[in-house]
């Protein structure tokens, strides 16, 4: 039996909250990085967050654009290019998995200054300013 469709706001809460947790694990992987800790200890935060990303466009669905949320709506105008930009972040939180695996401090920073930066740019393109 096929779950129900989940009502318009709860696919905008539930991809908010979402987002939320993930800023959480960023910032505990930043916090990692500024205390110059065991990039290892990262490991199972950056797997959650691949987890994340990899559904992350189905959190997007026709007609989820309007309510409380900060999508625009180049994420279904150009789709195309939101997925792109949801495959670049993959692979920027694969390098940084892979970089916390090998406990170098130095391939740790400049994997969480891409992966950053895969935020930014995401987030310039597909989310809108704060109400």
């Amino acid at each position: 039996m096929a779950a129900p469709a989940l009502a318009q706001g709860d696919v905008i809460a539930a991809r908010r909250d979402g987002m939320k947790g993930s800023g959480r694990l960023l910032e505990g992987v930043k916090t990692v990085l500024d205390q110059r800790g065991d990039p290892r200890t990262s490991s199972a935060g950056i797997a959650e967050l691949i987890v994340f990303f990899e559904g992350f466009p189905a959190r997007f669905p026709a007609g989820s654009g309007a309510g409380d949320t900060r999508a625009l709506p180049a994420i279904w105008s150009d789709r195309a290019g939101f997925e792109s930009a949801n495959a670049n972040m993959l692979s920027q939180l694969r390098g940084l998995q892979a970089a916390a695996g090998s406990g170098d401090q130095a391939a740790f920073s400049g994997a969480f200054q891409q992966t950053a930066a895969s935020c930014d740019a995401c987030h310039r393109a597909y989310r809108g300013r704060a109400r």
